[in-house]
């Protein structure tokens, strides 16, 4: 063999490897991807910084590290002492970018002494529970698949034949629904802050994964289950972030179906596979690796890798395409300056299907904050339009009402 031979031997044998190597790195990123994506996070990271805690006659005022969450005007929650301790945190005194410091003050500690904390990390859900809301609860508990899930269960008005069914999105509890509480109340409709499969107080789903939807929908339909036995006739649904997409699965998938009068969608995931890409980019994963990662989750086989049950169908979770297929009529509420789910999604959906869905743009607010950066906004418009939904319906030919069925 001449040496010429060897070094072009020598040069695709090392190639190969080289190739190997790379496509086993990928394979490995993108198997780390798609189990960030699909498991449960069981501790949250304390990313916040608390510097100082003033005493003043009118109460407390923090002054925080300056991060694009802490400098966002609104009211929004601090968690503490690894989430022992929870603050509700109000508008913003005065903000130094030299210094990277902000000063806010501090409208409740719910939780936990404030004053001895170093670093906690940020949220939008700055209720507890529904009694700091000023609202009176039932604990109940809803059967679902493994055991029985726990839900808060808010009164409306005697008799009430329309309820809310309340979905909150991943990595966040059913206190992420009490910000709809007050609106839902005041129309009269009882309410059910429910918690599902994967979110720290429903059973774990037996493979301890999210479906992104496409199972957590049958928890969703177990509240609805609830509510017609008790006296319901028609049920109306709030989804924030993949809460949105949970109830839209259930309005697609569910035997209820043809009970949901209404759906209110906050900064939901309308198109799985968008979301992905985003946060591919995010991260600074390969376009090419975070589809491979996507390919994971939805192949059958892909599962042994992932831990799923089942492969996750984005594209049946992608109501971009499948605009003309939603039939219940929805509000969709989204920030475009969502830094966690592109709007953009949700504004081709309306675009697409302006006959069922309402787009409504907020700006200036984070992922599923537009309530914490402006609540009279966001009550007054889902106040509005769910009582046009919720109007009786006119047969104009025969001038009967029609029922919610």
């Amino acid at each position: 063999m001449s040496l010429r031979a060897k070094w072009t031997l020598g040069g695709i044998v090392a190639g190969g490897a080289a190739a190997a190597l790379l496509g086993a790195g990928s394979s490995a990123l993108a198997l780390y991807f798609a189990r960030r994506v699909l498991t449960p996070a069981r501790v949250r990271v304390a990313d916040q910084e608390v510097l100082a805690v003033i005493r003043q006659s009118s109460g407390l005022q923090v002054i925080l590290a300056a991060t694009p969450e802490t400098t966002q005007d609104g009211t929004y929650s601090l968690f503490f002492d690894g989430g022992k301790g929870h603050a509700r945190i109000g508008r913003i005194i005065s903000y130094s970018p030299a210094e990277r410091t902000v000063l806010r003050y501090v409208d409740a500690v719910y939780q936990g002494n404030l004053e001895t904390a170093r670093r906690g990390w940020w949220g939008g859900a700055v209720y507890p529970d529904p009694s700091a809301v000023g609202l009176a609860s039932e604990e109940i508990a809803i059967e679902v698949e493994g055991g029985a899930a726990p839900a808060w269960l808010i009164p409306g008005e005697p008799d009430a034949e329309t309820w809310a069914v309340l979905v909150h999105g991943r990595g966040a509890t059913r206190q992420e629904s009490l910000r709809a509480a007050r609106p839902v109340h005041e129309l009269g409709l009882p309410a059910l802050l429910i918690s599902y499969r994967n979110d720290g107080l429903a059973p774990s789903a037996p493979d301890g994964r999210y479906g992104l939807g496409s199972t957590e929908w049958r928890d969703v339909e177990a509240a609805i289950a609830y509510a017609l036995a008790h006296g319901a006739r028609e049920v109306v649904l709030f989804g924030w972030s993949m809460g949105g997409a949970i109830c839209l699965q259930t309005a697609d998938l569910s035997g209820y179906r043809n009970v949901i009068r209404a759906m209110v969608l906050d900064a939901p995931v309308i198109d799985w596979v968008n979301v992905l890409a985003h946060h591919a980019e995010l991260n600074r994963i390969p376009s090419a690796v975070g589809r491979y990662g996507q390919l994971m989750m939805g192949h059958r086989l892909g599962r042994r890798l992932t831990g799923l049950a089942a492969p996750v169908d984005l594209k049946s979770m992608d109501w971009v395409s499948r605009a003309v297929e939603l039939r219940t009529p929805t509000l969709i509420i989204h920030s475009v300056d969502d830094e966690y789910v592109p709007y953009r999604p949700s504004a081709l959906l309306a675009e697409k299907n302006p006959e069922m869905v309402t787009f409504e743009a907020f700006e200036k607010a984070r992922h599923t904050k537009e309530w914490n950066a402006d609540p009279d906004r966001w009550e007054s418009l889902v106040k509005a339009w769910l009582q046009r939904q919720l109007a009786p319906r006119v047969n104009p030919g025969q001038g009967t009402v029609l029922s919610g069925d």
